[in-house]
């Protein structure tokens, strides 16, 4: 047993141990990995400044809120689009948000378990749908209802309520802004509950035990445990649903009316910087391809934006709270 040891320990002296080299190797490579993230967002940024930078040169800064679009006179302006970016994510997120949060409790508090499964796989389905397939469906079946039924519905009701009813005004398109945040709530609902719900089920079930315990319903177990708990998850559910929504191309192209005219009411056209890209990016050159490209570093400053905030509202949670 002696002459065993002393040669083991010889060969630990002799040479690396095999789970040293492969920590080294495991290590190693993951800081590889991260690097190569940083590589590539940095040449993403290098790659659209620089394609960008003769719209910037020839309008400078202007170019942000401007609002003439026109390719014959040259003449290019980032407004439009950047309104229809924020307003159709918006409308898509005030639609898209209380739906997903009330599947997502059903399916972790109320549905019966024969029900889940064939809830929670149809909600994971609806994320695999093709954007071009939500675009097709919007325009030949969502557009026409929204022009024959639900516009002059909207036209006749809250149309005349003073202040508000000047973004509900207008000819019934079918097309515009509010159809295309319709269908983004549509794409963005099975990426929200899906996080939810699985964020909801790490929610001790010790913690719902005692509220019921207690006499809590299941409303008072919602909101003074499960969100409390999950509310950080919560929150960046709906911001990466939000930086998804503001960068979906086909699906709005289809619906927006692809308009570079700003008005008041939702219901109008309008332009995003996603369908301006898919509409004009194949035939541009010169100064229109530029301005392209700075349409397109905008909606990356604007998502990253978008995604930064969340990760700041997401840290002073959790260090707020624990």
């Amino acid at each position: 047993m002696t002459q065993v040891a002393v040669s083991a320990s010889h060969g630990q002296r002799g040479g690396a141990h095999p789970g040293r080299v492969g920590n080294i190797l495991f290590g190693g490579s993951a800081w590889i990995f991260a690097i190569l993230v940083l590589v590539l967002l940095a040449g993403v940024t290098v790659s659209l400044v620089i394609a960008a930078a003769p719209a910037f040169r020839e309008f400078g800064f202007s170019f942000i809120w401007t609002e003439a679009w026109n390719p014959v006179k040259d003449r290019f302006g980032a407004l439009p689009t950047l309104y229809g970016t924020v307003i159709t994510g918006f409308i898509a997120m005030i639609i898209g948000v209380p739906v997903s949060l009330g599947i997502a409790i059903f399916l972790t508090e109320l549905c019966p378990n024969y029900l889940k499964r064939p809830i929670s796989t149809a909600v994971e389905l609806l994320a695999a749908v093709p954007s071009i397939i939500y675009g097709m469906w919007g325009l030949f079946v969502l557009a026409p209802l929204m022009q024959k039924y639900i516009e002059p519905a909207i036209i006749g009701t809250l149309g005349n309520i003073p202040l508000v009813g000047v973004f509900f005004q207008g000819p019934p398109y079918g097309i515009g802004l509010f159809t295309a945040g319709i269908i983004l709530s549509a794409m963005v609902l099975p990426y929200m509950v899906s996080i939810m719900r699985d964020v909801f089920e790490t929610v001790p079930p010790q913690f719902r035990e005692s509220a019921y315990g207690l006499g809590a319903t299941t409303w008072e177990v919602v909101r003074s445990v499960v969100l409390p708990y999950s509310r950080v998850g919560v929150i960046g559910a709906f911001m990466l649903a939000l930086g998804r929504a503001l960068g979906e191309t086909m699906a709005v192209t289809f619906v927006v009316g692809n308009s570079y005219h700003i008005s008041t009411s939702l219901l109008a056209p309008g332009s995003t910087i996603a369908s301006s890209l898919a509409n004009e990016f194949a035939e541009a050159d010169g100064l229109q391809l530029s301005s392209l490209m700075a349409l397109g570093f905008l909606l990356f400053v604007l998502t990253f934006s978008v995604i930064g905030i969340a990760r700041l509202m997401l840290m002073r949670l959790q260090k707020r709270y624990g």
